[in-house]
């Protein structure tokens, strides 16, 4: 099985990803898992990519896809895998389906979770961390005892400067701009399903399981 995980930021991917992986036992492959890990054991493609990166410059295209192929080739994946924030443009995604043909590995399925901009935004910018021990709440979905008071060690909570409305704002227009056309490009392939993500945590995690047990079960 074979799956590509999409949403806009606050959709709730970690959530999912983190259920999905232990239920079909699957490795759980991130673009920033792969480049570190490359980096760290010194390959020919991860010190290319280190190079772009000390510069503060984006890796290209043709280097993300072949260090994701190389990840994709290791014994692990053998039964499958789920890919997390990859791709992330539809150039992208047609350099992994051609990578795709060359293994003959097609994708299995591409869940897309969908969440309304109204909803992601009180998402985002209710998040607060604690100063002391890094624990984090939501004034709506997980606030705190006391008001800006962390429960488990009394330390100040604060909002991060990438919660802000501005800079949450930011981050799901570049995601509207670069990946919202994967949705229609999976979608013309017939693979692509999308999940209410505005649902309890459970019931978008059991909608998933239904879709992904049609493969597993056929």
């Amino acid at each position: 099985m074979r799956i590509i995980l999409l949403g806009p930021p606050g959709a709730g991917k970690g959530t999912q990803a983190e259920r999905l992986v232990k239920k079909y036992n699957l490795p759980h492959i991130s673009t920033g898992d792969i480049f570190r890990a490359a980096i760290k054991a010194g390959t020919e493609l991860g010190k290319q990519a280190k190079e772009y990166m000390d510069r503060g410059e984006l890796v290209p295209d043709d280097l993300v896809v072949s260090i994701v192929k190389a990840r994709l080739t290791e014994p692990d994946t053998a039964g499958g895998y789920l890919l997390d924030g990859f791709p992330r443009t539809k150039a992208q995604a047609e350099a992994l389906d051609a990578s795709l043909q060359e293994l003959n590995t097609p994708l299995t399925g591409v869940i897309n979770i969908d969440v309304a901009q109204e909803e992601l935004l009180e998402r985002l910018t209710g998040r607060r961390v604690c100063r002391g021990c890094g624990a984090t709440y939501h004034i709506k979905f997980n606030p705190s005892t006391v008001r800006s008071v962390c429960d488990k060690c009394g330390g100040e909570l604060y909002q991060r400067d990438d919660d802000t409305i501005e800079t949450v704002k930011q981050r799901l227009e570049v995601y509207h701009r670069q990946t919202e056309p994967l949705i229609a490009y999976y979608q013309q392939q017939g693979i692509l399903h999308s999940v209410d993500g505005a649902q309890e945590i459970d019931e978008v995690f059991q909608e998933i399981v239904q879709f992904l047990d049609k493969f597993v079960n056929s």
